[in-house]
């Protein structure tokens, strides 16, 4: 399970509206609460480097540097990167072929928001499985207070 404060997961939905009709990325901040759950301590937004290398809408590359900057700031500490967003204009919060194909760390869960029209609808939230061909759905919970 991931669970989010209602700030932070409207801080991904804001921003998945903002980027339509292309897609927002950004980086998951969190700490372990038992052996399969994790409490989101802070949501950090990426420039979607994909779009501005080649112009498609439809992909999404987190910034390299950002995820450096989280890492050695959080060297030793409880909190860790625990897991990424992005949105998917027009589709369903369901991985794609290409989300599949650019997985490669089981341990990081996966936030999709699905937006229509430039409207959040729905957000799911995945890992990918230990054999890494498909992403399992992991359950998505609220929090009643700020971490």
């Amino acid at each position: 399970m991931i669970r989010f404060t209602p700030p932070q997961l409207k801080a991904i939905v804001d921003a998945a509206e903002a980027a339509f009709p292309a897609e927002c990325c950004g980086l998951i901040v969190g700490v372990a609460e038992g052996a399969d759950a994790v409490r989101v301590t802070a949501v950090h937004p990426s420039p979607n480097l994909a779009l501005a290398a080649t112009g498609r809408r439809d992909r999404f590359e987190v910034d390299p540097r950002l995820r450096l900057r989280l890492h050695r700031e959080l060297r030793g500490g409880a909190e860790a990167v625990i897991g990424l967003y992005h949105s998917h204009p027009g589709h369903p919060p369901e991985p794609s072929a290409t989300d599949l194909a650019m997985a490669w760390e089981p341990e990081l869960i996966w936030v999709i928001v699905a937006v229509a029209e430039g409207q959040a609808i729905q957000v799911a939230a995945h890992r990918l499985a230990p054999e890494g061909r498909r992403f399992i759905p992991v359950p998505l919970a609220l929090a009643d207070t700020a971490p």
